[in-house]
């Protein structure tokens, strides 16, 4: 216990020499992500119990919800960065480099950082797991203690705070915030989290704390009753956006949007944000009412600030013209029905080819039926995971959807970028998995930022 004390003291003041290198620590977290998945939060609170819980110096921001969490939690982030808050920001997974699942007014944690947590957290696993009331920490275990530890060292003013998987059961839902966000309810990893929306809602309203607010973008009815009921039995006052808060789309180019918002506190007039697509709308008005919600003071001028330098790669992200590249997350069905509406409006008339890849545990023959119209050309890849759909099986269910396309199956991403490139693709549209944008991003040569590592970091999830 005296060695877990002494490595969860103080942070470390000068240098000292470390065991692992950046990529060494990479591998090492590899392979706690081997051991699997389980939900559920006694090992959690015992390992923050082990680590002096530090999240009870931190401030809180919680985001759940299928689809949308990290639009709205880049947004928060920046806003509350241009009010003055030293601001961190928490979400799953990363696109390329480890270090983007932790940022501190935008800047992600030094490798240096990575390296000296992942040193300091070991005792303190071994400590969790000696024990036989609690399971192994997992991955996503790991690394929510690690970032619970490195925001409470940077002395942050408020943390936004990414689920991973549902809610109720989420590593992350040990915490009491200042206000729980439900972006909204679809269909995605129903072997956990149930095979209706009610079930699905019911799981993600599990971050709803007693007598704390509440701010949904859900407009399914099914969901939204699950969410008004918790909400009520919980003594929680809750924002409906569309209802309490309205956004309207005014214009959009291939750059940016601009969106008339009206809170309900205040009016905030012509906003420009540089994420696109009217789902980002919505995702908009979910960032400011959860600011209202807060608590937190932020000026209207703040918000416009804010909202403009907003960053969050991968999220119908243009990246290159002529060809003209887009790359977007989508990765269940609903994600998949407003990046097909996002692709109808800006490139209406233009000829598509869609390289898709897709993991196996996601409904992807609706993806398919929905995407695989759009396209002229349809290059089925795997995706950089050991959970990667067949390619074969992708390309059947394209077929299916659209007969009159061309549909092959390429070995990997590169290979079926290379193609496109050569028969003059008009517009590539890069899709399926977050997992796939994050090695376009590498390894295609689009990422502004940190190139990975190692290729451990493209498939950490």
């Amino acid at each position: 216990m005296r060695r877990e004390n002494a490595a969860w003291g103080a942070p470390p003041t000068t240098f000292r020499a470390l065991a692992l290198t950046y990529p060494e620590t990479i591998e090492y977290l590899y392979g706690i992500r081997l051991f699997g998945q389980k939900l559920g939060l006694e090992t959690m609170q015992y390992l923050l119990r082990l680590m002096g819980d530090p999240q009870k110096s931190l401030r809180f921001i919680h985001i759940a919800g299928t689809n949308g969490k990290g639009s709205v939690a880049a947004m928060l982030s920046a806003v509350l960065s241009a009010a003055g808050y030293k601001t961190g920001l928490y979400t799953s997974p990363h696109l390329v480099s480890f270090c983007e699942r932790f940022q501190v007014n935008g800047q992600p944690i030094p490798e240096s950082d990575v390296v000296r947590l992942v040193e300091e957290i070991k005792p303190v696993l071994e400590g969790v797991g000696v024990n036989a009331e609690f399971h192994a920490p997992t991955f996503f275990e790991t690394v929510t203690g690690i970032a619970v530890r490195y925001f409470a060292e940077q002395k942050v003013d408020v943390v936004v705070w990414e689920t991973g998987l549902g809610g109720r059961l989420d590593a992350t839902n040990v915490i009491v915030p200042l206000v729980s966000v439900v972006t909204n309810i679809a269909f995605d990893h129903t072997q956990y989290l149930g095979e209706t929306l009610a079930q699905i809602a019911g799981e993600k309203c599990g971050i709803i704390k007693p007598g704390v607010p509440v701010v949904t973008a859900s407009a399914a009815e099914e969901a939204l009753q699950v969410i008004q009921n918790t909400a009520a039995a919980q003594g929680s006052t809750l924002t409906v956006v569309g209802r309490d808060i309205g956004a309207t789309r005014l214009t959009e180019d291939e750059q940016c949007q601009r969106v008339e918002l009206t809170g309900t506190r205040r009016g905030y007039g012509p906003l420009t944000i540089p994420l696109l697509g009217a789902h980002q709308t919505i995702n908009c008005a979910t960032a400011v009412a959860a600011l209202e919600a807060s608590g937190l003071p932020v000026s209207a001028k703040q918000v416009h600030e804010g909202l403009t330098r907003t960053a969050w790669p991968g999220r119908f992200q243009i990246v290159h013209h002529n060809p003209t590249v887009v790359l977007d997350g989508a990765h269940n069905a609903a994600a998949a029905e407003r990046l097909a509406a996002t692709l109808r409006e800006h490139f209406a008339g233009r000829k598509l080819t869609l390289i898709l890849g897709v993991l196996r545990d996601k409904n992807y023959d609706q993806m398919c039926q929905i995407l695989a119209p759009l396209a002229v050309r349809v290059l089925c890849v795997p995706v950089n995971s050991e959970r990667s759909s067949e390619p074969d099986q992708l390309a059947r269910w394209c077929k299916s959807a659209n007969p009159a396309a061309r549909i092959t199956v390429e070995g990997n991403l590169s290979t079926a970028y290379a193609q496109a490139r050569i028969e003059s693709a008009e517009t590539i549209a890069i899709a399926g998995s977050l997992f796939l944008v994050g090695e376009a991003l590498d390894r295609l040569g689009f990422a502004k930022g940190t190139r990975a590592k190692t290729p451990r970091e493209l498939v950490l999830q």
